[in-house]
Formats: structure tokens, C-alpha cells, sequence
């Protein structure tokens, strides 16, 4: 019994390591917030900031309650989000680039808001619609193409890819059609930024999020055991195909939400778990640290969007450099562990 003794002790050091990491993240999030909540034109300091949260009053609040933080919160959200959905389809393919702005969902949910532009239905719940219905369609023709028998990860990246350029010929088919008004509107929007988004734009996602928690909650274990393989999967009385199916659909929602409020909004979803998975040291791709790091990751990207220059930048562009960036590292990590 003594020679069994220190492998328990391991297990419980692991796991306190995985839940300090993850509270950490959560107050780095929290300072962040606090500290975007009191940068701008009109600067506050962090007291001012958390009395203005807990009901104080005067021109800090309005500052604060009304106009930072429809803006600060939708960051976090939406970041939260993405991290959640390249947490599921990194899983679901167990590959680092199974993220849904790989595999063209949110290109697809592009597409079908793009479609409700053009066509004149451009009011906040036509656009929603229409970006929810076009990554859901992309996510159902990605996913018929790669069945063969089963969906084996590489083969949905690759089928995910294809479809990808394809869907971009068709954006800039549309985009060169329409008027040139519209048209402008449609590619300011697919830049990807939260300048636009108020409490009216943001109180609608935060209920569709809210609705789908509960269901990523529920389906977090059948992602762990799919991870294991198929066969393993069916062996403890999982129906694999069927609940990959539902997890496609509820990344898939995830990411139309985002996409559908702010404009598609680049490797959030790509970057985000395979960071979470290395500051907790998870063998897996985690559900809750991969959305506290895309929390950050948004939030942080939103503020150098803001501040960088003397005018702001849509969020969307500074994610693609951040996601530039890390797919040149992941390449040279590739490249040296090959060698």
C-alpha cells in the first residue's frame, strides 16, 4: 500500500495545478475588464471603475454603465465563446487546427449574413438569422462531405479548408454585386469589430449563450470520451456519431452568435485552447480555461484595437496578426519536433 501511496498525491497535485491556472485566468480577466472599463477619453481609476459597477452615481456611471460596458462585456462573452468552440472542434478532430474559422464556419456564417445584407433584411435579428443559418448549412455540408463510415478529424479539416475557399469566391461574388453602399457596409462588418455593439445588440447574444451553456455543460463528458476514440467511446454506451453531430451544432451556434454580432472575428477560436492547454498543462483541450483564455485574448486584442493608433481599428484585424503570429510559431514547433 505505501509503494501505491505517491501516485494519488501526483493526481491531486495535477489537478490543483490545472484549477490554480484556471482561477488565474479568471482574475487576470477580471483585472483586464476593470482596467478597459477605465480607459478613454474620459479616464477612471479603478476605484471609480467598481463604484460605478455597485451603483454609484454621477457621470462615472454613465461612463462606465452605459458606454464602456456593453462593449467590455461582449469582449469577454464573445471571447469566452470562440475559446469554447475551438475547444470542441480542436477536441473533435484532435488537431491544433480544427477550429471553426479553419474549418469555414464562421466564413459560412459570414456568407449567410452577407446574403441578408445584400437582399435588404439587414435589421440586427435578419442579420443574426442569417449568419446562424449560414454556419449551420456550411457546418452540414462540411460535415456530409467528410462522412465516409465516420468523420476522422483531418478529413473534416481538409473537407473544412476546400469549403472555406469556396464560400470566400462566393462573399466576393456578392460583395461586387451589390450596390456600392451595401457593399461597403458588408465588408466594414466583415472586418469583425465591437465598436458597434450596444446593449440592444449585445442583450440578444447574451441570452442565445445563455442557452447553449447549459448544453456544452452536458455535452463536456461525451467530448472527453470521444476523445478517446470511437471504439472506446461506444464501449461505455456512447452513441459517437450522434453526439458528434450535437457538438458540431452547438460550436457551430457558438460561433454564428459572435459572428452574427460582431462580424467574423479571426483564430480567437484558433489560439485560445491550445493556450489554455498550456498555462493549465491539460492533456486535453479544456472547455473552461480555453474560455477565460479567449476571454482575455478578445478583451486584450479590443483594447490595442482602441488604442493603438489614433484612430481605431476593428478588433477582427488585430486577432488576424495575433493569430499570424501563432500559427508561424506552431509551424516552427511542428517543424523542430519533426526534425
Amino acid at each position: 500500500m505505501t509503494a501505491l501511496s505517491p501516485r494519488p498525491r501526483r493526481v491531486a497535485t495535477a489537478r490543483d495545478r490545472r484549477r490554480i491556472a484556471t482561477i488565474a485566468l479568471a482574475v487576470v480577466a477580471l483585472v483586464v475588464a476593470i482596467v478597459a472599463l477605465g480607459i478613454g477619453d474620459y479616464p477612471l481609476s479603478p476605484i471609480e471603475v467598481v463604484r460605478a459597477l455597485f451603483g454609484g452615481d454621477g457621470f462615472a456611471s454613465t461612463i462606465v454603465l452605459g458606454w464602456r460596458l456593453p462593449r467590455v462585456l461582449a469582449a469577454l462573452v464573445f471571447g469566452a465563446a470562440l475559446g469554447v468552440s475551438g475547444a470542441i472542434f480542436q477536441s473533435l478532430t484532435r488537431n491544433p487546427l480544427g477550429s471553426p474559422d479553419v474549418i469555414g464556419f464562421s466564413t459560412g456564417a459570414y456568407t449567410g449574413a452577407i446574403v441578408v445584407i445584400v437582399t435588404g433584411a439587414s435589421s440586427t435579428l435578419g442579420t443574426a438569422g442569417g449568419a446562424l443559418a449560414g454556419g449551420l448549412l456550411t457546418a452540414l455540408i462540411v460535415y456530409l462531405l467528410a462522412y465516409r463510415g465516420g468523420v476522422q478529424g483531418l478529413r473534416l479539416i481538409i473537407v473544412g479548408i476546400g469549403v472555406t475557399a469556396l464560400l470566400h469566391s462566393v462573399n466576393s461574388w456578392l460583395l461586387l454585386r451589390a450596390q456600392n453602399e451595401v457593399a461597403l457596409t458588408a465588408s466594414f462588418w466583415g472586418a469583425g469589430s465591437l465598436a458597434l455593439v450596444g446593449w440592444p445588440q449585445l442583450v440578444p447574444a447574451l441570452v442565445l449563450i445563455a442557452v447553449l451553456t447549459p448544453l456544452v455543460m452536458m455535452l463536456s463528458r461525451p467530448l472527453r470520451q470521444l476523445e478517446l476514440g470511437d471504439d472506446a467511446a461506444r464501449s461505455h454506451g456512447l452513441g459517437a456519431e450522434g453526439a458528434r453531430l450535437a457538438l458540431v451544432v452547438v460550436g457551430v451556434a457558438l460561433t454564428a452568435v459572435v459572428t452574427a454580432s460582431t462580424g467574423p472575428i479571426a483564430f480567437v477560436a484558433l489560439a485560445a485552447p491550445q493556450l489554455a492547454r498550456r498555462l493549465v498543462r491539460s492533456a486535453g483541450v479544456p472547455l473552461v480555461a480555453g474560455a477565460l483564455t479567449g476571454a482575455v485574448l478578445l478583451l486584450v486584442a479590443d483594447l490595442v484595437a482602441q488604442h493603438i493608433t489614433s484612430s481605431p481599428v476593428p478588433v477582427g484585424l488585430v486577432t488576424l496578426v495575433i493569430g499570424g503570429v501563432y500559427l508561424i510559431t506552431l509551424l516552427v514547433g511542428e517543424s523542430r519536433r519533426s526534425v
